[in-house]
């Protein structure tokens, strides 16, 4: 079981940046493939990025490539994004998730891959 608590949400106008963290506690978090995704009412939530157990293999959506920046550090147990250049259109609620991989090269993109959930962060860019 890993539990995972986002935070760095809020409010921010356009072009502007916020860090996104999320905290992991439970089995050994080196063990897990993380990614961040999104989701926003009435529509499914969408893969942001994504990194494997030891970060050297990371996957972004085409909308975030080169603004939005994924990273780990296994020895606090923590995965996070940074987001620079925001847009209104990424205002949503963002949710870290975690699945257990045998691989280390493993990153999923997926939702229903993941099996580890946070609560989600409200981020909101205003124009």
């Amino acid at each position: 079981q890993v539990q995972l608590v986002e935070s760095g949400g809020g409010l921010v106008q356009a072009g502007g940046s916020l860090r996104l963290s999320c905290a992991a506690s439970g089995r050994t978090f080196s063990s897990y493939a993380m990614g961040w995704f999104r989701q926003v009412p009435g529509k499914e939530r969408e893969f942001v990025a994504g990194l494997n157990r030891n970060g050297g293999n990371i996957y972004y959506h085409d909308s975030v490539r080169g603004r939005f920046t994924i990273s780990r550090d296994n020895a606090k147990n923590t995965a996070s994004l940074q987001m620079n250049s925001l847009k209104p259109d990424d205002t949503a609620v963002y949710y870290c998730a975690a699945r257990y991989s045998e691989s280390s090269d493993y990153t999923p993109i997926l939702a229903v891959t993941y099996e580890y959930w946070g609560q989600g962060t409200q981020v909101t860019v205003s124009s």
